[in-house]
């Protein structure tokens, strides 16, 4: 639930946010073109995008580029309060706002770079400024058009002065090269998240069922099925070729429950994870 949401515009565009929210909470965060800052005041964020997914708490921030991506407000230890603020990076206005000594992360490029998103701890220069930006959400009356772009600069700046400088340069790269993600990209970077097949259809942009009539297309086969088959398949691989716990393996395959964990294992390949384990182990002894 929305507690509480304030915004400031730049040139007619979403450029600072606020936002309170009772966690958890969950929405399809679609940037079609921008990127956007995100930084964690209290509770945490997980960002899932077509290829890949990062986790930020508190004091900790994430840079996304354009496409599509889910969001989870969760809680931060105790409480269900979570609190950030977002700033906003539009190509129209970067390039008003730095129209006579342009950067050369405005400057379009042929060709495409794959970075979409990172991950990043503030600095105590990066808390100061979001101490800033608190204020003027505090005191909208003192916020003109001047201070705003120094803003977004010092921002920026502030950004390339961090130890993930060249990933951060590589997200602004893509804000004029936007990258697309093929289907299958989306399909199997995600077959071993805990993101569920309606969600899977978001990241594609895609509704429910387009995304299932396409995937039977492509895989000749039902999306639960094909990933519940993939997800035993790296299981089996895990309990023989490493000594992790059986709950470890089962999270790290996908699944949030280990009792259905084993279900699903023993209605595929026959035996409980355990049995399968010590099976395929004695098999090894005996060839050797």
């Amino acid at each position: 639930m929305i507690q509480d949401h304030k915004t400031i515009n730049l040139f007619g565009h979403l450029l600072f946010e606020k936002a309170i929210l009772t966690t958890p909470f969950s929405r399809a965060v679609p940037m079609p073109n921008e990127a956007c800052f995100l930084y964690i005041l209290d509770g945490a964020y997980q960002a899932i995008s077509e290829e890949e997914s990062f986790m930020a708490s508190p004091e900790e921030a994430v840079l996304m580029k354009c496409g599509n991506y889910l969001g989870q407000m969760l809680s931060f230890k105790e409480g269900n309060r979570y609190e950030a603020i977002a700033v906003h990076f539009y190509p129209e206005v970067m390039k008003k706002v730095y129209a006579d000594s342009p950067p050369s992360f405005l400057k379009e490029r042929s060709g495409s770079t794959t970075r979409n998103m990172v991950k990043l701890e503030a600095s105590i220069l990066i808390r100061k400024y979001i101490d800033g930006l608190l204020f003027y959400f505090e005191n909208p009356e003192l916020v003109s058009e001047e201070i705003l772009i120094l803003k977004l600069k010092e921002i920026v700046l502030l950004l390339l002065q961090t130890k993930n400088a060249p990933q951060i340069i590589e997200v602004f790269n893509n804000l004029f090269n936007p990258r697309t993600f093929t289907f299958r990209e989306i399909v199997e970077a995600h077959i071993f998240t805990s993101i569920s097949i309606a969600e899977l259809a978001q990241l594609a942009n895609l509704s429910l069922s387009s995304f299932k009539r396409t995937f039977s297309h492509i895989y000749s086969d039902t999306p639960a099925r094909y990933r519940t088959k993939k997800r035993i398949e790296k299981a089996q691989q895990l309990l023989v070729l490493t000594q992790d716990a059986i709950g470890d393996i089962a999270f790290e395959v996908g699944f949030q429950d280990v009792a259905h964990f084993s279900r699903v294992f023993k209605s595929i390949a026959g035996t409980s994870p355990t049995a399968y384990r010590l099976d395929q182990t004695d098999k090894r002894l005996n060839e050797m």
